[in-house]
């Protein structure tokens, strides 16, 4: 039998949220883990042993994404308010808002040079947007639904998107054009990413199932069905040999993609798993859920030679047919289904190493920031910036952060009477203005998804009438050369 440390292992245990935690992402040093939930909340979670968490408030509805900068000083979180914004992850809590989508935005990343910004949305749109300049660069609507996810390539050249039209986009950024779609879904494409290299993109369906496309070929190479229900998310581990998929069937898949196969079966959420996500070294993963918990796994498995892992595993790993990795060309579906041999990992999460990591709420000053309300036409979206938040710290406040600044890079604890709260009776108003705002959005969104329906249905009438009048010059274009015969 394998080490124990060949294995991936529970590594700590973060609570904090109140709700379903929806989305993860490393910062690229790995000392910081960001999470949001359905809770209105953005957590950063220092990895430091005993290191605080913060809070960060400001969304008015659920965090359905989040991801660090490539230089970790700022983090982008899309929300179903309709907005993104980037956090400066510092104990101010400052945010600038980005607004330019009409429903709820799905997802949010950043280039891999850290100057644009990618978000999918449910008005059936991609949008890129400029970070230094914070403004609405251009569209990219061809989705016929809702758009729930989008990924720039590794060079930035691509946009991967896929969404509830079941079908995955993959876009030029240069001619801001569709060049390929990738189909055959049983149901809504729930998330795509590219691999490491950009020579693969990968995508989960609501059908429960992982398929991996060549886009030099444009060819399916590797199609998984291992989860019992629908695959909501996904990671590609930073060397691309493996992945690791979160379900709706409350498990976590680890895939060797050299191999082909399902290598491990993690347990650990109660409830479907929402949120997966590698750090930048692979050396670790974390894992969020619809019990509102945060895992943070190390790896382990990476590190090792796999082809003598599996020897040693051999007894507990069924081997199955090689998979078409070389073959761009496979003659049916190659799908890799679970197998009764895959090694399952179950463990207790109550006795964990870590406890309740003390957390200090942050970002609960309003700040005054100016929404854009942009076309979905690049000319328009180019003339009109994003203000930068107004600072409305008292002179207390703005003395006790920078002595706090060092501390949360550092991961210090600090004593709760270095903060300064806020009255009871402000809470209360703010928290009624947040129900009433609630109200408002969910009132909104009903009425855009009737508008959304109304337009369809127009659509298609106006597709009918063009018909009908084509048909109409036909049979009278008919009758005069009837007519011209017989004389």
């Amino acid at each position: 039998m394998a080490s124990v440390m060949e294995d991936p292992t529970l590594e700590r245990h973060f609570k904090g949220h109140k709700d379903v935690v929806s989305c993860a992402d490393f910062s690229p040093n790995n000392k910081q883990l960001a999470t949001g939930s359905c809770d209105k909340n953005l957590m950063i979670w220092n990895l430091t042993p005993k290191a605080r968490a913060f809070r960060f408030v400001g969304h008015t509805d659920i965090i359905t994404g989040v991801h660090f900068s490539p230089s970790g000083s700022l983090v982008a979180s899309s929300s179903r308010d309709q907005t993104v914004r980037l956090w400066t992850p510092s104990i101010k809590g400052e945010s600038t808002v980005f607004k330019a989508h009409t429903a709820s935005v799905r997802s949010v990343q950043f280039s891999s040079d850290g100057q644009r910004l990618v978000t999918a949305s449910d008005d059936k749109s991609v949008k890129v947007w400029g970070v230094e300049r914070k403004k609405f660069l251009y569209s990219l609507s061809r989705h016929t639904n809702w758009v729930r996810c989008a990924r720039f390539s590794p060079d930035g050249r691509l946009v991967a998107s896929c969404g509830d039209d079941r079908t995955v986009r993959l876009w030029d950024t240069s001619s801001r054009q569709c060049i390929n779609i990738f189909t055959d879904y049983g149901g809504s494409a729930t998330f795509v990413d590219f691999n490491s290299s950009g020579t693969c993109i990968a995508s989960s369906g609501a059908d429960n199932t992982l398929k991996i496309w060549d886009i030099r070929t444009n060819k399916l190479i590797q199609h998984y069905r291992v989860h019992s229900a629908g695959v909501n998310c996904f990671s590609f581990h930073p060397s691309g040999n493996y992945l690791i998929s979160g379900s709706s069937d409350s498990t976590m898949k680890i895939l060797d993609l050299l191999e082909g196969r399902l290598i491990y079966t993690l347990h650990g959420h109660k409830g479907p798993v929402l949120a997966v996500a590698f750090s930048r070294d692979g050396g670790l993963f974390a894992s969020g859920g619809a019990d509102s918990q945060v895992l943070m796994w190390k790896t382990n498995f990476d590190s090792l030679n796999y082809r003598d892992l599996l020897s040693r595993h051999s007894r507990r790993v069924t081997p199955d047919p090689l998979p078409h990795l070389m073959d761009i060309y496979p003659r049916s579906p190659h799908r890799h289904n679970a197998q009764n041999g895959t090694v399952e990992i179950n463990p207790i999460v109550a006795d964990t190493q870590s406890g309740d990591p003390q957390v200090v709420e942050v970002g609960r000053v309003l700040f005054s920031t100016a929404d854009v309300r942009s076309h979905d036409r690049a000319t328009n979206g180019r003339d009109q910036p994003i203000s930068g938040p107004g600072r409305t710290h008292t002179r207390h406040r703005e003395e006790e952060d920078e002595d706090q600044e060092e501390r949360f890079a550092g991961g210090m604890t600090a004593s709760r009477e270095e903060r300064s709260g806020i009255q009871s009776s402000l809470t209360s108003t703010l928290e009624n203005i947040v129900q009433q705002l609630d109200i408002l959005t969910q009132t909104v969104a009903v009425l855009e998804e009737r508008l959304t329906l109304t337009e369809d249905k127009l659509r298609t009438c106006l597709d009918n009438q063009v018909l009908l009048l084509q048909q109409t010059h036909q049979v009278d274009g008919s009758d005069e050369e009837a007519e011209g015969s017989s004389v």
